[in-house]
């Protein structure tokens, strides 16, 4: 067994144990909502386009429907896109850039972008989905954090105007980074510099009941402490597991332990109820020497492990009859990347469409069972105290 609080990417708990209790019955208690499985939901993959290399998107359109994948995720609102995936039937999310946030502040900027970039194209392309920025609680640009909720309200009031908001949800996607506690997941907490704008943000979420957008890398807890993060717990390998002290919840994975102290950290500010989905998380087949971790093996085996528990359709120890819904990161290796060689080789597929490595997603167009849903699910358990 390991000492969690020696993770490198968590910080000691602080000694908020009575509120442990209040808030998961609170959680429990709100979540009753949740307790059947509301329609069908399939693995997502993010389809980032950085790359000189890469397909058309009839291509890989092709090649999403030949694997029965149902919901993709896109950067930006490219129109050669959202036309190929025209009456595709496929699920389509797609991003504002953090750039554009200060101009769409402006309810008739906001509605010209939706007139322009979204309402063309729907419903033959079933758009569901519209992320505001990336990361903005988080960026290195401070200034665009008073940007986020304007931006955020004026779209989905565009989106009401033309009739669009039953069917197309405006949300946010987060690093974990957002958090100032991690560990135990019950103790999750946000950091207090974002706490203002995160209320507004929660109670839009609230309001519109739009889910909470999370991307999730155990890879990089795994990398920057290999010594005190066991492979396993972040591979979904067979593995002791860790069990949070307060709720006795048993965690026999990091994702789900980072997914559910998103849950508390909402908790912790009065929303009880808003969904959480991850809109990342994969894991890189390559990468430069001090990335450590970073394989084809270790790859495969996360995102296979990950598929596998989708298949069987349960959630987080905290919310275990309610479907996680996740998208992996990437549908293709992306040459053009900057950063480090990890961040070009996330990919399931190189760029001519063949596998980068098998991770079973070709044996969903085969099977009988693929057009089941897909969703997380855990074998976690409640541990008796």
């Amino acid at each position: 067994m390991w000492k969690p609080h020696t993770w490198s990417h968590l910080k000691p708990v602080k000694r908020i144990a009575f509120t442990h209790v209040f808030l998961l019955l609170c959680l429990l208690t709100s979540s009753s909502d949740y307790g059947f499985i509301r329609g069908v939901t399939s693995l997502g993959i993010n389809y980032g386009q950085i790359g000189n290399n890469l397909p058309p998107p009839d291509k890989v359109l092709d090649l999403l429907s030949s694997l029965k994948v149902s919901k993709t995720r896109i950067y930006d609102t490219n129109p050669q896109v959202l036309t190929a995936f025209a009456n595709s039937g496929i699920e389509l999310i797609v991003t504002v850039e953090n750039e554009m946030l200060a101009v769409l502040m402006d309810p008739q900027q906001a509605l010209q972008w939706v007139s322009t970039h979204i309402k063309p194209y729907f419903p033959q392309t079933k758009i569901t989905g519209i992320a505001v920025g990336n990361e903005v609680f988080t960026d290195d640009d401070t200034t665009l954090l008073q940007y986020l909720v304007p931006a955020v309200v004026s779209i989905h009031g565009a989106l009401v105007q033309l009739g669009l908001d039953a069917h197309i949800q405006v949300s946010t996607p987060n690093s974990l980074a957002v958090l100032e506690e991690s560990y135990p997941p019950s103790a999750g907490s946000f950091k207090n510099e974002v706490s203002a704008v995160m209320t507004q943000y929660l109670q839009f979420l609230s309001t519109t009941k739009a889910p909470f957008w999370i991307n999730a890398y155990p890879y990089f807890a795994y990398k920057d402490g290999p010594n005190g993060v066991p492979l396993d717990y972040v591979l979904f390998n067979p593995n002791p597991g860790m069990v949070d002290p307060y709720t006795k919840l048993h965690y026999d994975n990091m994702l789900y332990a980072q997914v559910d102290a998103i849950i508390f950290a909402m908790a912790r500010m009065g929303f009880q109820g808003i969904e959480v989905r991850v809109s990342e998380t994969g894991w890189p087949s390559k990468g430069d020497p001090d990335e450590v971790g970073a394989t084809v093996q270790n790859a495969a085996i996360y995102n296979r492990n990950l598929l596998r528990r989708q298949l069987s359709g349960e959630g987080t120890p905290l919310r275990p009859n309610m479907r996680l819904e996740v998208y992996v990161f990437a549908l293709f290796n992306e040459d053009m990347k900057p950063g480090p060689t990890s961040e070009r080789n996330y990919g399931l597929f190189q760029p001519d469409c063949t596998m980068a490595y098998n991770v079973g997603l070709s044996a969903l167009s085969t099977s009988p069972s693929s057009s089941a849903s897909i969703s997380l699910t855990s074998s976690a358990s409640k541990v008796k105290p």
